[in-house]
């Protein structure tokens, strides 16, 4: 298993990176099967007005997905303490899926979906916030994948909204987690208004499906 160590506004020393291998590897013992890379980054916030300071995300390649998990705090051992945790029972939540998708029997149904609703409003009513510079960029495969399985990504990712290849159309899609709960998906829209995936699965929530 490869472990990679980045610092932000820190120095990683020999006891900071000893214990990082000590906890992360501990967390993802027992699925290094499932694990191809483990990326550990720490990072100390400047701005006196931030209490948890001193954060630490992982992020692991697993065949294919990725898991991630953050954890900040006033004390770093005490962030890796939380971010290990965090992290093993993320994975042990993707293995118990692999295994039960393994396990069932496929059945024939006719499923009637709504297509996913155009997204006039994308931030509700937050402030948005850009940032001056970028900071960090990060590169991923993007296999196609259906609106399920990218909704089972984000859960995974520790984010709220994830970035896919949808699987019928091709193109990239977004889902997100909404301000009142329930998922949404951002698709491209032609020139005649109308998205290629016509009868595509909708992310909704269970309310929203049956309340317009």
């Amino acid at each position: 298993m490869k472990l990679v160590i980045h610092g932000k506004n820190i120095e990683i020393t020999d006891g900071i990176r000893e214990y990082v291998h000590q906890k992360i590897e501990k967390a993802v013992n027992h699925f290094q099967n499932l694990t191809n890379e483990v990326d550990v980054h720490l990072s100390v916030a400047r701005n006196p007005r931030i209490n948890d300071k001193q954060a630490a995300e992982v992020t692991i390649y697993a065949n294919g997905s990725v898991i991630r998990a953050e954890e900040s705090s006033e004390n770093l051992y005490a962030s890796i303490d939380m971010v290990a945790d965090k992290i093993a029972r993320k994975l042990r939540k993707y293995k118990e899926k692999r295994h039960d998708k393994k396990t069932q029997v496929p059945e024939k149904t006719s499923i009637a979906v709504e297509p996913p609703p155009v997204v006039e409003d994308l931030i509700g009513d937050r402030t948005p916030e850009l940032p001056e510079e970028v900071v960090r960029t990060k590169y991923f495969a993007m296999p196609p994948m259906t609106i399920t399985e990218a909704l089972e990504q984000l859960q995974l990712v520790d984010h709220d909204f994830y970035m896919f290849r949808n699987a019928e159309t091709e193109e990239i899609n977004v889902i997100y987690e909404r301000n009142h709960g329930g998922y949404g998906v951002i698709q491209p829209r032609n020139s005649n208004g109308n998205s290629k995936n016509g009868n595509a699965e909708s992310a909704k929530s269970p309310s929203e499906k049956t309340h317009h």
